[in-house]
C-alpha cells in the first residue's frame, strides 16, 4: 500500500525504493526503535537498531536492502530497546562515524556495544545540540539536542532535524519534556513535516508547547503491540488535535517515509516484528529490564524492587532507602 500524502493526496504505485530522493525507514522492532536513513546518493545513516532479540531482523532488513556500509549511526541513548541490535550491526557491517550521547548505562546491553565499537577500531563522537553531521550535500543534518545534560537517560536522548529541499524531519529519540524545554528555550529550529513522536508517545513526552513548535504534518510512532500502554490516549489526541496524520509500527508495521525534496510519500509494509502477547509489557532482554514508572512494576508483579534486583533504578526510588516501588 503506498499513499501520496504531500502536496496531492493522490495515490502511486510507482516503488519509492528505485526512485532517487530521501527514504527513512522507520523499522518495525516491536517495543523499540530504529530509523534507516538513505540519501539521495546513497549514503546510508542508522539511527538505533531495537531490543535485543532484533538483532536478526536488523542484519537481515539491511541486507535485504543490499546495505554494505552504515555512514553515520547513532544510538540516541542507552536504553536497550533503542540500542540493543547496534552490536549486531556494527558486527556486521563496515561502519563510518559513531556518534552516542555522554551517558552510560550500567546493563550488558551498553557493554556490548562499546565492545564492538571497540573491536572495528571506532571512536564515538558525542551527540549534543549543535553537532552538524558531513552527510549528504543536498541534506542538512542537525543535532537540536540534548541542549543540556540530565540525570534521566530518556532526557539525554539525541534528537536530529534533517532537511533535503522543502521537506523535513525531526527524530527524538525518548526525549521527555525538560530536553523538550530547553529546546525551545535554545530557539532552534525544530519545525518539521514528519516527527518522530517521541518515547513511544509517552505521557512524559510531546508537550503541547513543543508540538506546536514542530508544527508537523504527520507523526509516527515507534511501538511495538500492548507494550507499556504506548501510545497513550492523551499523546494521541494531543496529536490528532492538531490535525496530525498518525503512523505505527504496531498498526502499519515497516513505514517507510520518502521526499522527492517537495512532497511526500508514504509506503507501510507489514511485518511480524510487533509482538501479541501481554506478556512484553516489560523490556525484558536477558538480565536487562528496564521499567520507567512504579505502575510498570506493579503492573508486572515485581513491586518492591531492591538495590542489585533487575529493573531496579534510582529514578524509581524517592527515598533513595535502596528500595525501590514499596
Amino acid at each position: 500500500m503506498i499513499l501520496m500524502i504531500g502536496c496531492s493526496a493522490q495515490p502511486t504505485s510507482s516503488n519509492i525504493e528505485t526512485k532517487a530522493g530521501l527514504k527513512i525507514h522507520f523499522i518495525d522492532v516491536g517495543q523499540g526503535a530504529s530509523q534507516l536513513i538513505i540519501g539521495p546518493t546513497g549514503q546510508t545513516m542508522l539511527i538505533d537498531a531495537g531490543n535485543n532479540d532484533k538483532e536478526k531482523l536488523m542484519v537481515d532488513y539491511l541486507n535485504k536492502l543490499h546495505i554494505k556500509k552504515i555512514d553515520i549511526l547513532i544510538g540516541t541513548h542507552p536504553d536497550a530497546d533503542h540500542i540493543g541490535g547496534l552490536d549486531a550491526v556494527i558486527n556486521h557491517f563496515d561502519i563510518g562515524k559513531v556518534y552516542m550521547p555522554k551517558v552510560q548505562a550500567n546493563t550488558k546491553t551498553f557493554e556490548d556495544v562499546l565492545t564492538a565499537i571497540q573491536k572495528k577500531g571506532l571512536k564515538v563522537t558525542t551527540a549534543k545540540a549543535g553537532v552538524q553531521l558531513d552527510w549528504e550535500a543536498d541534506t542538512t543534518v542537525t543535532m537540536v539536542g540534548p541542549v543540556g545534560t540530565y540525570e534521566d537517560t530518556n532526557e539525554m536522548s539525541a534528537v536530529l532535524r534533517l532537511t533535503y529541499g522543502d521537506t523535513s524531519f525531526l527524530l527524538t529519540g525518548d526525549a521527555e519534556a525538560q530536553s523538550e524545554k530547553d529546546m525551545l528555550d535554545s530557539k532552534v529550529n525544530l519545525q518539521a513535516d514528519v516527527l518522530l513522536v517521541g518515547h513511544h508517545g509517552s505521557n512524559s513526552s510531546t508537550s503541547k508547547s513543543f508540538l506546536e513548535a514542530v508544527k508537523p504534518k504527520y507523526g509516527m510512532i515507534q511501538v511495538g503491540v500492548n507494550n507499556y500502554g504506548h501510545p497513550t490516549a492523551q499523546i494521541l489526541k494531543r496529536l490528532k488535535d492538531q490535525g496530525v496524520q498518525i503512523y505505527r509500527n504496531d498498526l502499519d508495521g515497516h513505514v517507510i517515509f520518502y521526499s522527492d525534496g517537495k512532497q511526500i510519500t508514504v509506503k507501510q509494509e507489514k511485518s511480524s516484528a510487533s509482538p501479541t502477547s501481554k506478556s512484553s509489557n516489560s523490556k525484558q532482554q536477558g538480565s536487562d529490564v528496564i521499567y520507567n514508572s512504579c505502575a510498570e512494576v506493579k503492573a508486572a508483579g515485581k513491586a518492591p524492587l531492591r538495590k542489585g534486583d533487575p529493573g531496579y533504578n534510582t529514578k524509581l526510588d524517592g527515598d533513595q532507602d535502596g528500595i525501590a516501588c514499596e
